[in-house]
Parts: structure tokens; sequence; C-alpha cells
């Protein structure tokens, strides 16, 4: 499956690029290519991006690419351009290195070296991303605070989230990631690839179909509360993609929240007897410990096992929030597992 997939985002990406006019040529830091201009591309430009901090003007087309948060440097390396520093990966890292498995394969099918690695773990590494000298930077899909915004701002234009702080969805993330580097109608091209690839896999697990399902969370040392991503995050958003919808008190309390991650009192479990099927991050001990909670224990998914396991920080668990080069990773196992979960549903 992961050699099939990876030729069709080759293939794909290949065509992409070609329409582009994009070039790449050996970048001096060694860390990176840079996109040479296109006439089409450069056409673009000024363009002005809206973003939850303002208007962002990018007056021509960048030459050096910086991303910081989660997966926004997946957009210019799925059409063929690889950034000059992006975020370091630190969690669902399977070797260490600092880089997903599906961005290693694309950076090998394109040649690169690996770029800059900013280290985000205590935020965001302002001086890094400086060091990189980049022409834009890349954050439509992450939470960025005011400040941080107006940091970058001073080193490149920067395209933060539209709206909300992580509550950017991947077709938005394409979509104002790929117009910031002048491969707008390119972006579009891999939304489409991507939803077509979504729905074929989708049509081969048809028990997924009007099934419940949230994406939740629970804190091993305090089983008090029923945590959850709400339907602006986009773990939620997607179980919603692939055929299923989410269960009443996770649409009741995202309605009434900005937030991506919202609690309920284990004292309302019964809030959630009408999920089908639940997602999280943890291991078969821990569904135990959860089935003998006098609370939690009673919902009936829970109850009967009906429960996706991502062994946390690994890169399935990484997965399930899908971005550009993940979706043709690792799908195919996603919906098994969450099959599987759904097959025990009476």
């Amino acid at each position: 499956m992961r050699a099939s997939r990876l030729m069709s985002i080759a293939a794909s990406a290949a065509l992409l690029v070609a329409l582009a006019g994009c070039a790449q040529s050996s970048d001096s830091l060694g860390g990176g290519t840079e996109a040479s201009s296109s006439s089409t591309g450069a056409d673009r430009f000024p363009i002005t991006i809206k973003t939850a901090f303002g208007e962002t003007v990018i007056k021509s087309k960048p030459k050096r690419i910086a991303t910081v948060a989660w997966a926004n440097h997946e957009v210019p390396l799925a059409l063929g351009v690889v950034p000059v520093g992006m975020s370091k990966a630190t969690w669902g890292d399977d070797d260490g290195n600092g880089v997903l498995p599906w961005v290693e394969d694309r950076l090998t099918q394109l040649k690169a070296k690996t770029p800059v690695l900013f280290d985000e773990t205590d935020g965001i590494d302002f001086e890094a991303v400086a060091d990189t000298r980049p022409d834009v930077i890349l954050a439509a899909y992450s939470g960025l605070s005011k400040s941080d915004y107006e940091t970058l701002s001073k080193i490149a234009p920067t395209v933060a989230f539209p709206k909300t702080a992580w509550g950017t969805t991947l077709d938005e993330m394409i979509t104002m990631d790929s117009e910031a580097i002048g491969l707008g109608a390119e972006g579009k091209q891999l939304e489409s690839r991507l939803d077509g690839e979504v729905a074929d896999d989708v049509a081969k697990h048809p028990q997924l179909k009007g099934k419940t399902a949230m994406f939740g969370y629970f804190d091993p040392s305090d089983l008090s509360k029923i945590g959850f991503y709400s339907t602006l995050d986009q773990r939620a958003r997607f179980l919603e993609q692939l055929g299923m919808t989410a269960p009443a008190v996770v649409k009741e309390e995202s309605a009434k929240s900005s937030q991506f991650y919202l609690t309920v009192s284990a004292e309302d479990a019964d809030r959630f007897d009408d999920a089908d099927v639940i997602v999280l991050y943890g291991d078969a001990a821990f569904l135990k410990k959860l089935q003998a909670d006098p609370l939690i224990g009673k919902i009936p998914a829970i109850k009967r096992g009906s429960v996706v396991l991502l062994p946390d920080s690994t890169p399935l668990a990484a997965d399930a929030n899908p971005t550009p080069l993940s979706i043709g990773w690792g799908l195919d196992k996603y919906l098994d597992v969450l099959g599987a979960a759904a097959d025990k549903v009476g």
C-alpha cells in the first residue's frame, strides 16, 4: 500500500510542478531548495491574504519559504517545493530524526536534504527562523498568538490562521499556504486529488457510514473529566469526512465554544451514550482502566470496546490528524482500525 500510494503522490506532484513551471535549485544553507520564479506565478503578485490578525501582503513570489507549527511545510513539499526551514516533529516521529515518515519519503522523492528544523518545544524559535532568511513564513494551520505573529512578521510576511487557533481546515491550509507561494491553482488541484483519494478509500469501508464517532482524550491521572476534540478540530472533522457524524454532546459543546479541545465532567458520562465509536490515544491496558472506571466504564462504546486505540506519539496517531502527505501514507490503516471498531457496534 505504502509504495503504490507514494508512486501516486509522486506522479500527481510531478504534474502539479510541471503545470506551475516550478524548478528547484540547491540552497546555500544545505537544508532545502529554493523555488525559482515562473512567469505565471510571479504575475500573481503582489497578493494579499486575510488572516485572524489582519492582512498579509506578499509583494513578490517567494524564493525562500519557512514554515512553523504543524504540517504547513507539507503544502509546498506536496507541490514540489522544499522549504529552507520547517518545524521539527517532536510527536509521532518513529526514528527520532525530527521528521515524520511521510515527509521523509517526500524529501527522498524530491532528492532533497532535510530543511533546517525549528524546535518548537518551548515555543517558536524566532532566531532560528530568522537565520533561514525567509521571504515568507507559512503558518495557516497553527495556534500563533498575536505577539508571535507580530514577531514573525518582522522577519518576513507571515500567513497566520484565518479565524481560530488550530481551527483551520485542511483545504484552508492548502489554499492559504499555496497562494502565498504563488501556487494557488496547483493547491486547488491538490485539494481535489486528496478529496478523491479519501472518497475512494472510504467506499471500501461502508460500515463507517452513519456511525457516530468522537475523537476523545482521557488523562490517565485524572478520570474526573471526559475530553474530546471539538468540531473545529481537524481530527474531529476528518471523522465526518470519512462518513461518520459527531455525537450530540460534541456538537452541543462545540457550538458554544471557539476552542479546539473541550471537557465535561465524568459525572455526565451518559451524554456520550450515542457515541458508536471513540478514537483515543492509548493502548489495551488503558482501555481496561477506562472500562473499570465506575462512570466512564458505563459509556456504551467504552464498555463494548468499540474504541480505536492509537499508540501515543506514533506515526499512526499523527496520521489521524490528516495532512497533505499523511493521507497518502496511512489512510488505509486508519480506516481499517476505524472499521474494526465500527464492526463491534450492534
